[in-house]
C-alpha cells in the first residue's frame, strides 16, 4: 500500500481502473467457464446417448431354437462406422457378461444406461431385446474419449485467461491515457507555478483550462491570489521606493546644514577655553558622528536604488593605502600594517571603495583590544581583486557571524577600546558597495581573530608595474 501511495495520481487512477476491470472480467470469466463447461459436458453426454441409441436401432436381434442370436455380419455392419473413429469404442456383451464383439476392444465396464467415466472413456450402454423377449438379451456399450472435451474446455479457459489479461492491460493503457489527459491542466498549472517560483514574478498568469471544471476553478483561484500578491508587491515596492527617495533626499539635504554646523563648531571650539571648550568639543564629536551617519544613509539609499557602479578605473591598492592612512589616527594602541601593491585596478566609484576599506579597517580597530595587530592586504586571485582585513583579536562571536553584514547590527554597546560602538551600518555598507560593484563579501576566522574579505572583478592587467609586495606598517603611538 505504501508503494501505491507513493505513485503519481496518474498511475494510481490507471491502476484503480485496471484493478476494477480485472475484477469484473475475472468474475465474468469464472461464470462463463462454469456455465460453458457444464454445457459442453451436457452436449458431450447427449451426443454419447444419441450415438448409443442409434447403434441400438441398427443392431438386429434374431431368434432360433436356442434363443436370440446376434450374427457377426449384422454387428459388423452396425459398428463399422464407430470402429473407424479413433476417439470412440463399441462393445457388445450378452446378459451373462460375455463379450460378443468380433474384434477385441477396450474394457468399457459394466453396462449402465447413465453416462459414466471408465478410464479415459465416457461410456453409455443400451439394452438389446429379442422379438418376443421382455428381458435384454445383450447390451451395446458405446464409449468416447474425453480428450476432445478436455481440449475444448482447456481452450475455453485459455481464451478466458487471455481475455482477462488483455482486457486488464487495455484498461491500464486506457486509464493512463485518460488520466494523462485529465491531469494535463494540472501539469500545466504546476509548470507555470514553478516558473513563477523561479522568476519570483507574480505578474505572470496561469493557463486556464478550456473546460469549466474543478481544475478551471482552481486555476482562477490561484490567478486571483497571484493578482493580489502582485498588487501587494507593487504597493510594497512603491512604498520602499518612496522611503528610499525620502532617505536619500533627507540625507542629501542634511549634509549642507550639518557641514555648516560642523564648521561653526570648529570655529567655536577654537575660540573657547576651559569647560566651554570641552562642551563645544563634545558637540563637535556628535556632529561628526551625525555627518558620518547621514553619509552612510545616503550611500545605502543610493545602493538600494540599484544605481550601477560608474565605469571608471580605480587602483584598489592606492585606495586601501589612503584609507589606512586616514584610520591611523584611530589606531591608538594598535599596530596597523598594509600590504597593497599598486596596479590592482577595478571598475567603480573611488569614494565608495575608499569607504569600504576605511570601514573594514576602523571596524577591526574598534572591536579589538589594544596591542593587537590589524592587517590590510590587496592581492589578485584569478579574475578577482581581493581586499582582506584581518586581526588577531577575539574574533567575531558565532551568533553574529551570519548577521554581521545586516544593517544596525552591533557587536556590543561599545567598542573594545571603550569608544562608541558605531551605528551598525559599516559592514552593511561594505556589502552594499561590493554587490553594486559586482563583487561579494565574506567573513571567516584568522586563527586567532576575524578575517573580512571583499572580492571584486578585476579590471584587467595592471596599468603600471606593480610594486613588490611591500609592507607599509603604520604604528600609532600607545
Amino acid at each position: 500500500m505504501k508503494r501505491i501511495g507513493s505513485l503519481s495520481i496518474r498511475w494510481r487512477l490507471a491502476l484503480t481502473s485496471a484493478g476494477l476491470t480485472f475484477a469484473i472480467l475475472l468474475l465474468f470469466a469464472l461464470v462463463v467457464a462454469a456455465f460453458t463447461g457444464r454445457r459442453l459436458a451436457s452436449d458431450f453426454d447427449n451426443d454419447l446417448r444419441a450415438t448409443a441409441a442409434d447403434l441400438q436401432q441398427k443392431i438386429p436381434v434374431r431368434s432360433n431354437v436356442f434363443g436370440p442370436v446376434l450374427t457377426e455380419s449384422d454387428v459388423g455392419r452396425a459398428v463399422v462406422d464407430v470402429v473407424n473413429r479413433k476417439d470412440a469404442a463399441v462393445r457388445l456383451i450378452d446378459s451373462e457378461g460375455r463379450v460378443l464383439t468380433p474384434e477385441a476392444g477396450p474394457d468399457l465396464g459394466a453396462p449402465t444406461e447413465t453416462p459414466v467415466d471408465v478410464g479415459e472413456y465416457r461410456v453409455v450402454s443400451r439394452p438389446l431385446f429379442g422379438r418376443e423377449s421382455l428381458r435384454p438379451v445383450a447390451y451395446v456399450q458405446y464409449g468416447k474419449r474425453q480428450d476432445s472435451l478436455q481440449a475444448t474446455t482447456a481452450r475455453l479457459k485459455l481464451f478466458l485467461v487471455l481475455g482477462v489479461i488483455g482486457g486488464t492491460g487495455l484498461a491500464l493503457l486506457a486509464g493512463l491515457a485518460v488520466a494523462r489527459r485529465a491531469m494535463k491542466p494540472i501539469a500545466d498549472l504546476t509548470g507555470a507555478a514553478r516558473e513563477i517560483a523561479r522568476t519570483r514574478n507574480p505578474a505572470e498568469r496561469l493557463p486556464r483550462p478550456a473546460v469549466e471544471d474543478e481544475v478551471a476553478a482552481l486555476a482562477q483561484t490561484l490567478d486571483e491570489m497571484l493578482e493580489g500578491l502582485d498588487m501587494a508587491r507593487r504597493n510594497t515596492e512603491s512604498t520602499l521606493a518612496r522611503e528610499r527617495e525620502f532617505v536619500a533626499d533627507a540625507s542629501h539635504e542634511l549634509r549642507t546644514p550639518l557641514t555648516s554646523i560642523f564648521a561653526n563648531l570648529e570655529l567655536l571650539e577654537a575660540g573657547l577655553e576651559g569647560e566651554d571648550r570641552e562642551t563645544a568639543a563634545s558637540a563637535l564629536r556628535s556632529s561628526r558622528r551625525m555627518r558620518r551617519l547621514v553619509a552612510d544613509l545616503l550611500l545605502l539609499a543610493r545602493a538600494d536604488a540599484g544605481r550601477p557602479a560608474a565605469q571608471g578605473p580605480v587602483d584598489l591598492g592606492a585606495v586601501v593605502r589612503a584609507a589606512a592612512s586616514e584610520a591611523v589616527a584611530a589606531a591608538d594602541g594598535h599596530e596597523l600594517s598594509v600590504e597593497a601593491p599598486t596596479g590592482m585596478w577595478v571598475e567603480g566609484w573611488e569614494d565608495d571603495l575608499h569607504r569600504v576599506a576605511l570601514n573594514l579597517v576602523e571596524n577591526a580597530l574598534q572591536h579589538t583590544p589594544e596591542g593587537t595587530t590589524v592587517r590590510a592586504a590587496v592581492r589578485r586571485e584569478g579574475a578577482e581583486a581581493v581586499l582582506e582585513v584581518c586581526d588577531d583579536g577575539p574574533g567575531l562571536p558565532p551568533e553574529l557571524r551570519e548577521r554581521a553584514f545586516e544593517r544596525f547590527v552591533r557587536g556590543g554597546a561599545a567598542g573594545a577600546n571603550g569608544g562608541p560602538a558605531g551605528t551598525g551600518l559599516g559592514l552593511s555598507i561594505v556589502r552594499a558597495v561590493a554587490e553594486r560593484h559586482g563583487g561579494r563579501v565574506d567573513v571567516g576566522d584568522a586563527n586567532p581573530g576575524a578575517r573580512f574579505s571583499v572580492r571584486l572583478p578585476a579590471a584587467g592587467t595592471s596599468r603600471e608595474r606593480p610594486e613588490p609586495s611591500a609592507v607599509a606598517p603604520a604604528v600609532a603611538p600607545s
